[in-house]
């Protein structure tokens, strides 16, 4: 896949950082050291060092724009290119750290659940993350349905279904291997404001895939794919998504665990 654009991402900062900020009020130890996996474009350290101002801190992310974009707008920070997977591994830039956090970045990690024992073990004290749990939400079965449709079809193949645990499919992972779990879930009702808003959400984060997909396509073939596709999903999300007077609501799941070593 091509890579991620900073500037897309930070478009519905607010909305895009809010549960992050519910996720560390849950995480009960003061950690020395904190390492966050997918930070992104840096744009939730704030979060962390508002929180513990006085711990060190690592952000990893696999994107190359987005390490580039939080190095420039913390120069302070640490941010380093690193894939989750090989953190799991031991292979990361930083093997371990009092608290081991993610925010909507292990969903796009295949076998992310299989992981979860390793990914956890490098948390001295607490590991905590949140996943996007909307892959069977309206704009995400658009999304699919529509990818499947020709002329977009061949030249997409098929869309992965992203599919996350509930939260008690986590708390079983990490209970069973000795840790003490809060697992929950909250569906928030975001109002977006603008043209075509969910298609803008989306198309900055699950639609990525297709996105650049179709974005290769056309520059290979000299097609009008791209454009096309964004209008007919644009349509569609609409009917599925209609806009009121004071925004166009967006219900949006997310599946929060906070695990914390037992002792």
């Amino acid at each position: 896949m091509a890579d991620w654009s900073p500037a897309a991402y930070l478009r519905y900062t607010d909305e895009r950082s809010r549960p992050f900020g519910e996720l560390v009020a849950r995480v009960g130890h003061d950690p020395a050291s904190i390492l966050d996996l997918g930070c992104g474009p840096g744009h939730l350290t704030p979060v962390l060092r508002g929180r513990w101002p006085a711990a060190s801190f690592v952000g990893l992310d696999a994107s190359p724009a987005m390490i580039e974009r939080a190095r420039a707008t913390d120069p302070g920070g640490r941010y380093e290119l690193a894939d989750v997977r090989d953190h799991a591994a031991g292979r990361g830039p930083v093997r371990e750290a009092d608290l081991v956090i993610s925010n909507a970045t292990l969903q796009w990690v295949p076998g992310h659940r299989e992981l979860l024992p390793a990914l956890a073990a490098t948390a001295r004290q607490t590991f905590a993350f949140s996943v996007p749990g909307n892959h069977d939400a309206p704009s995400h079965l658009l999304l699919r349905g529509v990818a499947a449709r020709e002329p977009y079809a061949a030249a997409v193949g098929p869309v992965e279904r992203r599919v996350v645990g509930d939260p008690a499919d986590y708390l079983e992972i990490l209970a069973g291997t000795g840790w003490e779990v809060d697992a929950w879930e909250t569906t928030y009702t975001h109002l977006l404001g603008g043209e075509d808003p969910v298609l803008r959400w989306i198309s900055a984060t699950g639609a990525q895939p297709v996105l650049h997909a179709l974005d290769a396509h056309d520059a290979g073939h000299g097609t009008g794919l791209r454009a096309r596709f964004d209008a007919e999903l644009g349509a569609a999300l609409r009917d599925a998504y209609p806009s009121r007077p004071y925004g166009t609501p967006l219900a949006f799941r997310r599946v929060f665990v906070v695990a914390t070593r037992r002792g």
